[in-house]
């Protein structure tokens, strides 16, 4: 079964997604900047409005590049120490060095904030030149998943990349196939890359911004075989 995850920042995106069977959300805010770390209201009010499903909470300071400095690791440890209490949360990481590759410092000292909640590396990933050996390491950290397009842009344009990644994480870390994902194309990235889940903004506009869309993420399900 292919499992589905919904990117969203606010408390109604939220209960669409788990009324319409979606498996987990990823709860950002600022989305337009890329996403970074929603406020404690947020995730209280969401974790408040829904009562199923699984809760990512991004921990980013700031947008821009993924290399931070001792002051915003600072401050993403005290975020996870803050949503860590709370049940059915998980996070979503990042880190890089100035060189590209995974900052085991701090994803380490990061992780360790964590205990027992899941982990998914970002998109950051798809800056990562060597990426298998990336994903060697995260898999050595005891990181669950990595959302990768294959490369930056489209998932279904990094579609080779991504089956190889699959093929290369085995049973050791999940690949989350994100970018571009939309209904009219999941069932065909992943027949080809056979990845175990898929990530998407479910949105269409309504009301002056963004919302996410039921029908949607019914069919985004349906595309998948879920419905």
């Amino acid at each position: 079964m292919t499992l589905v995850e919904i990117c969203l920042d606010d408390v109604d995106g939220a209960r669409v997604a788990e009324r319409e069977g979606a498996d987990r959300i990823e709860l950002c805010a600022d989305l337009l900047e890329g996403g970074i770390t929603p406020s404690h209201g947020m995730v209280d009010a969401v974790l408040g409005a829904t009562s199923r499903v699984g809760v990512q909470v991004l921990i980013r300071p700031r947008g821009g590049d993924f290399v931070y400095s001792a002051d915003e690791l600072r401050v993403m440890l005290f975020d996870i120490r803050t949503y860590a209490q709370y049940p059915r949360v998980g996070f979503v990481l990042s880190g890089l060095t100035a060189s590209g590759r995974i900052d085991v410092p701090l994803l380490s000292a990061l992780l360790s904030e964590c205990g027992g909640a899941p982990v998914t590396y970002s998109r950051a990933f798809d800056e990562v030149d060597e990426q298998f050996a990336a994903l060697d390491t995260l898999a050595s950290l005891g990181v669950a998943r990595v959302l990768t397009g294959g490369g930056p842009g489209a998932a279904a344009d990094g579609r080779d990349r991504l089956r190889a990644l699959v093929e290369h994480a085995a049973d050791r870390i999940t690949i989350l196939a994100g970018g571009s994902v939309r209904s009219y194309n999941v069932a065909a990235l992943v027949a080809h890359t056979r990845a175990p889940e898929v990530h998407l903004r479910a949105m269409v506009p309504a009301g002056g911004r963004d919302r996410t869309s039921a029908d949607e993420v019914r069919a985004v399900l349906a595309g998948v075989g879920r419905r």
